[in-house]
């Protein structure tokens, strides 16, 4: 039998609500749909959902509003922002406050799925004690680091920024994303602490033939690409 999955929908268009609740509907999701965003309905259904799909532009409140709102009782929730705004300022926003991720309007159908797919996986991850990319093995219980079945000799820092990147693959990352959920803290002005110790990362890495796992994306940031 299909496991179906429950997602909440919020979205005021209501062409699209019914767009999205027909694609779902056959992959084993089951759609919750919500029209604006200071319905105080989202609050009490959050706890039974497993997925967040949220419009930035909706009445009431705003889907950036809603999105803090989620954080607040839901921490860990995947949410994937819709909108019509395709721009690059649209995007670093949304994903600085707490997005997994961001799809713009018009999108296929195959696309938003597979986004869906992509982002309850990392879910599923975090939630586990153990990550695994092929010979790479880290330990969360343990803060330890294996590859190719040799200890790692991360320094506390070091270990806490190759965890993050390990719970996000695949996901580009800012410097200031970075500095945020490793060193937990709004850091102001210009700083190469994060491309340091990536430095220092990559150097450890190298010792097993990994260090190509952290990939620069010039402009951006950076990436875990676990082979």
């Amino acid at each position: 039998m299909l496991l179906r999955m429950k997602v909440l929908l919020i979205e005021d268009e209501p062409a699209i609500t019914r767009m999205i609740e027909r694609g779902l509907r056959p992959h084993g999701y089951d759609l919750i749909a919500i029209t604006a965003g200071n319905d105080p309905t989202i609050g009490v259904v959050l706890e039974d959902v497993e997925l967040v799909l949220l419009d930035i532009q909706l009445p009431g409140k705003n889907g950036i509003a809603v999105l803090s709102d989620i954080r607040r009782q839901r921490a860990d929730l995947p949410v994937i922002m819709l909108t019509a705004q395709d721009d690059v300022q649209s995007k670093v926003s949304a994903l600085d406050i707490g997005a997994d991720d961001y799809v713009a309007k018009p999108f296929a159908f195959e696309e938003l799925i597979a986004r869906m797919r992509a982002v309850t996986r990392r879910a599923d991850q975090r939630s586990s004690s153990v990550l695994e990319f092929g010979d790479l093995r880290l330990d969360l219980l343990a803060h330890r680091v294996t590859g190719k079945g040799e200890v790692l000799d991360l320094s506390r820092r070091e270990y806490s920024l190759l965890e993050y990147f390990a719970r996000n693959p695949g996901r580009v990352l800012s410097r200031q994303q970075i500095l945020m959920a490793v060193w937990e803290y709004d850091f102001e002005g210009e700083s190469n602490v994060v491309d340091v110790y990536v430095r220092y990362l990559r150097n450890k890495l190298g010792r097993i033939g990994m260090a190509d796992i952290l990939t620069t994306v010039r402009g951006s940031g950076y990436r875990f690409d676990p082979r």
